[in-house]
C-alpha cells in the first residue's frame, strides 16, 4: 500500500488554493453514461467518486437498515473472491475503495494508480455487479451494525437526533435512522439484502466525478466497463418530505449530568433564489467556531457551553435550519432561552455591513481550500451534479457570495428564521424546562 499512500501525499501537495479554477469537462461514454472530469496528469493517480441517489431512503417497509447493511457487505467478497480474497487483491493493486450510505445517496469512492487502473477498475466492477453477499460475511457485518445501534441507544446525541427526526418527518424515511433498529436488522435475510442491492445500484440514478491522470476518452471506456453492466432502473425514489416541526420543547429523560439539545425548523431549498443570502446569514449567525453570533452569546459571554452551531441542511427531499448545543442540566434552560432570543434578533435585524464583509472574506477565501486533492475534487463534482449547479459553478460561486447585500440578508432572514416554529429536543435531566415527553 506504500505506493498508494505516496501518490495520495503527492495529490495533496500539488493541489492548492488555485484549484478553485479547476477545468471541469463533461464526459459521455460510448454507452451513454455521463461523468464530470478534471484532468491532472502531474502524478500517475486517479480518484473516482460514484453516487447512487436514493441511498438509505429506499429501504422497503419493515426492512429499515437493509441498504446500510448491504452497503457494508459490498466489499466482503465478489465474483470468485471471498472477503479475504477481495481484500488481498485490493491490497496487491495498491488500490483503495470506500462504500458508504447516507439518507440520500450510496457513495462509492475509488483511488488507484495509473499502472494498475484496469485491474483496479475490474475488481471494483466485480463488487458493484457481482457481490457475493456470503451468509458468513453478512452475519459478521450484521453483528457490527447491531453493536453500533446499541451504542447509539446510550448516546444522548444520537437519542436527540432520532427524536428530532421523528418529530420533523413523521412517517417519511427521513424520520428514522438508516442503521435500522436491533429488531429490523436482526430480522434481515440475505434475500432482503439482494433486494436492497437491486433497488439502489442502478444506472438511472448514478452520478460520477473523476480527477487525476486520466483522459476523457479513457474515462469514457472506464465508465462502460465499470457501470455498463448495472441494471438500468432501480426502485422509485421517495416523495418529498414535509417538515412537521411546529415549535416548542420536547424533553427526553436521560440519566446524564449534561443535557444535549437539537433545535431547528424548516429551511430553504438549495435552488431558491435567496439561497446565497441565507447561506451568508447562517455563517454569521451560527457557523461553527468562535465567530458566530450564537457562539458569542451562548459560549463567550455567558459560558453556557463549549460549543454551539447551526447550519442549513439541504437534503434531497427536505430542508432544515438545524443546530445543536450541550450544557449542564442546571444551565441548559438558559442556553435555550439565549438561542431563541438570537433567533428572534436575526429575524428582526439581519446583520451589519461589517459582519457581511467579514463573512464574504472568509467564505470566498476558504472555498478554494476545499479543492485540496483529487479525491476532494471528485467528491465536489458529484455534489455539484446532484444539486444541478452546472459546470461553471466553481468559477461563479464566489461571485454569488460577493453579490449578497445587507438588504438581501435582512429580506431572507425575516423568512428563514422563525422563532415561533423553533423546535428544541432536549435529552438529559434539564432543570427549569417544561416540555412534552
Amino acid at each position: 500500500m506504500n505506493r498508494l499512500f505516496c501518490a495520495l501525499g503527492l495529490a495533496v501537495l500539488v493541489s492548492g488554493p488555485a484549484t478553485a479554477a479547476v477545468d471541469i469537462q463533461e464526459v459521455t461514454s460510448p454507452g451513454g453514461i455521463k461523468a464530470w472530469l478534471v484532468e491532472e496528469h502531474s502524478i500517475p493517480f486517479t480518484a473516482l467518486e460514484i453516487r447512487f441517489s436514493g441511498g438509505g431512503s429506499l429501504d422497503r417497509p419493515g426492512k429499515r437498515g437493509a441498504i446500510n447493511l448491504m452497503t457494508a457487505v459490498l466489499e466482503e467478497g465478489a465474483g470468485d473472491l471471498d472477503a479475504q480474497g477481495f481484500a488481498a487483491a485490493r491490497d496487491a493493486l495498491a488500490a483503495g475503495y470506500g462504500f458508504d450510505v447516507h439518507r440520500d445517496a450510496l457513495s462509492v469512492s475509488a483511488r488507484f494508480l495509473t499502472e494498475n487502473r484496469d485491474e483496479a477498475v475490474a475488481l471494483l466492477q466485480s463488487a458493484l455487479t457481482a457481490p457475493r453477499f456470503d451468509q458468513v460475511a453478512l452475519d459478521r457485518v450484521r453483528d457490527q451494525v447491531l453493536t453500533v445501534i446499541r451504542s447509539d441507544d446510550t448516546d444522548p446525541d444520537a437519542v436527540a437526533s432520532r427524536r428530532f427526526n421523528a418529530l420533523a418527518f413523521g412517517d417519511h424515511p427521513y424520520a428514522t435512522s438508516i442503521d435500522g433498529t436491533v429488531e429490523s436488522v436482526s430480522a434481515l435475510t440475505r434475500e432482503d439484502i439482494v433486494t436492497a442491492y437491486k433497488d439502489v445500484i442502478a444506472r438511472d440514478r448514478v452520478y460520477v466525478g473523476a480527477a487525476g491522470d486520466i483522459t476523457a476518452e479513457e474515462l469514457g471506456k472506464l465508465l462502460d466497463t465499470l457501470l455498463g453492466g448495472l441494471p438500468e432502473v432501480g426502485a422509485p425514489l421517495p416523495d418529498e418530505a414535509k417538515v412537521l416541526l411546529a415549535g416548542g420543547v420536547t424533553v427526553v429523560p436521560f440519566d446524564t449530568p449534561q443535557s444535549v439539545a437539537i433545535f431547528g425548523h424548516v429551511g430553504i431549498p438549495r435552488d431558491d433564489p435567496e439561497f446565497f443570502p441565507a447561506y451568508v446569514a447562517n455563517h454569521i449567525f451560527g457557523a461553527s467556531g468562535l465567530q458566530s453570533r450564537l457562539s458569542d452569546e451562548v459560549r463567550e459571554k455567558r459560558g453556557l457551553t463549549y460549543g454551539i452551531g447551526a447550519y442549513l441542511a439541504s437534503f434531497d427531499l427536505a430542508q432544515l435550519v438545524i443546530g445543536q448545543v450541550a450544557s449542564t442540566n442546571e444551565r441548559i434552560a438558559e442556553a435555550i432561552e439565549v438561542t431563541r432570543a438570537e433567533w428572534l434578533r436575526m429575524a428582526a435585524e439581519g446583520l451589519t455591513e461589517d459582519e457581511l464583509e467579514e463573512a464574504k472574506a472568509y467564505l470566498t477565501g476558504a472555498y478554494p481550500l476545499r479543492f485540496d486533492s483529487n479525491a476532494s475534487i471528485a467528491r465536489i463534482m458529484v455534489g455539484m451534479q446532484m444539486d444541478d449547479l452546472g459546470l461553471d459553478y466553481v468559477k461563479t460561486r464566489n461571485g454569488k457570495v460577493n453579490a449578497v447585500t445587507t438588504d438581501d440578508v435582512r429580506s431572507v432572514a425575516k423568512r428563514l428564521y422563525r422563532p415561533e416554529d423553533l423546535q428544541f429536543v432536549v435529552v438529559g435531566q434539564p432543570e427549569g424546562i417544561d416540555g412534552t415527553n
